[in-house]
């Protein structure tokens, strides 16, 4: 069991050194005690642990604190209900750990649960957990959120994914409790790929789990089971014309609204690279829709329903949270030379008074900072993203069994990553970029790259780090 965990950067980059600096600082402002046990809420105005940001958001806070990550998703499997619903938010009420079931919330959970067993390394019985736990909550989805029987599983509730205020769910309550969907609304329930993305992430997750443990037709059969929800997921929500995923309300008609949520479907890696490849370049890369000055509003500027409001609204500011989730979905689908750019456009709109807050004007990068929930000073979603950005240019990550090496040049600066008794270090200055596993140089590059090593430092690939700068902000 690793324990113990630690992260230290400066750079000669003012603005980048100062936010790294202030937001670890200020991450630990979010740390609350759960009864005897501290765990990192949302923070910024939301003082509980959502399923949807603080699985994700404590994995990246393991860097700091293994702890803290660790107990972000031992919380959420402690609290499954026995017919295998997962709280979609724990709060902390009059000193009492309370699950709350009335949402989904979205489900930034699998991945960085099992990234947890590589990080801290829990042992099998936490390993065994996280497989019961998976299982069953996507035993849950099947159980009740097809209500229609047409094999793609449903929102009925804004809360459900997460989208609070949108103005895409129409008339639909903000959350829902029951197992029966809400009756006489115009849009829910409605068939939502991030709810079939849910159970896809579940079921890959259940197979790597299986692998692991030496279960092959074991994690054969996860395998044909999470490639059927992505056939359904091409099948019956994504528009081949449009290049997009529409959900479809209780009519089955396409919501044909252009929103951001083909990326989320990327983050959980429900979709094909044909489908990620035609979103991005059609789409996420189009400065009339998401390619705004700040890039990454949640529906496209060019859509009748997006509205530029800055209170806690998924119409149309851009979103610390979708920032956070951008890092993998981008990534796993080959576009890891965008991450420079959207990172440096997120770290110059928090700016160098460090306010980190939930929504961003698109057309300004104008922080909304309001006395709306979220719209607070230590937002997480926005401190563990300043983070997470720098750490992906200029230093050092570990996922699964790879060392995950930001070699983007420009600035001096050093990244030294504590994890147990293992020292990570990489050092940039004028003549490149070099590597260092416990003191020994592993590599050296001069070029703007993401380097994959194994734990040993032996390189595996490399990915560019830039793109057509100019394009983008055309």
């Amino acid at each position: 069991m690793i324990t113990f965990s630690d992260v230290h950067f400066s750079s000669s980059d003012e603005l980048e050194d100062r936010l790294f600096d202030t937001a670890i600082k200020k991450c630990e402002k979010n740390i609350v005690s759960f009864e005897g046990r501290d765990v990192l809420v949302e923070g910024g105005g939301y003082e509980k642990i959502w399923l949807e940001t603080q699985p994700m958001g404590g994995r990246m806070y393991a860097k700091k604190n293994m702890n803290v990550a660790l107990n972000n998703q031992l919380m959420f499997m402690e609290h499954q209900r026995d017919d295998g619903r997962l709280p979609g938010s724990i709060a902390l009420i009059d000193g009492k750990v309370t699950p709350q079931y009335n949402k989904l919330q979205g489900f930034c959970f699998p991945d960085p649960a099992l990234d947890m067993y590589y990080l801290a390394r829990p042992g099998e019985e936490y390993l065994d957990r996280l497989y019961e736990c998976l299982e069953r909550f996507d035993e849950y989805l099947w159980k009740y959120r097809d209500s229609d029987g047409d094999g793609c599983l449903e929102s009925w509730c804004k809360y459900d994914t997460g989208e609070d205020n949108a103005l895409r769910y129409g008339d639909a309550p903000n959350d829902w409790s029951g197992e029966i969907p809400p009756a006489g609304c115009d849009i829910v329930p409605m068939a939502s790929v991030d709810v079939m993305s849910y159970s896809y992430s579940c079921r890959d997750t259940l197979k790597k789990i299986a692998y692991i443990k030496g279960l092959e037709d074991t994690g054969k059969s996860w395998a044909q089971k999470a490639a059927a929800v992505k056939d359904k997921i091409r099948e019956y929500l994504w528009d081949e014309e449009a290049g997009i995923c529409f959900d479809r309300d209780i009519r089955h008609k396409k919501q044909k609204v252009i929103c951001h949520n083909t990326l989320r479907a990327m983050y959980w890696g429900s979709i094909d690279r044909d489908m990620a490849s035609a979103f991005v370049e059609k789409h996420l890369l189009n400065k009339d829709e998401f390619m705004t000055y700040m890039p990454l509003p949640s529906v496209s500027v060019s859509d009748p329903l997006f509205r530029n409001i800055p209170t806690n609204n998924w119409s149309g500011q851009c979103e610390a949270l979708t920032y956070q989730r951008a890092i993998k979905a981008l990534e796993d689908y080959g576009y890891d030379s965008l991450i420079p750019y959207l990172g440096r456009k997120l770290l110059e709109a928090i700016g160098i008074d460090c306010i980190f807050v939930q929504q961003y004007d698109p057309f300004t990068g104008r922080p909304s900072i309001n006395a709306d929930s979220g719209g607070q000073d230590g937002y997480g979603p926005a401190m563990l993203s300043a983070i997470e950005y720098i750490a992906a240019m200029h230093g050092v990550r570990r996922k699964e069994n790879t060392i995950l090496w930001g070699c983007m040049q420009g600035s001096t600066c050093e990244y030294e990553q504590l994890l147990g008794d293992d020292i990570y270090c990489i050092r940039t200055g004028k003549s490149g970029s070099e590597a260092y596993i416990n003191g020994k140089k592993i590599f050296s590059t001069c070029t703007n790259e993401k380097v994959v090593t194994d734990l040993h430092g032996n390189v595996m690939s490399s990915h560019a780090l830039v793109t057509d700068q100019k394009k983008l902000s055309s």
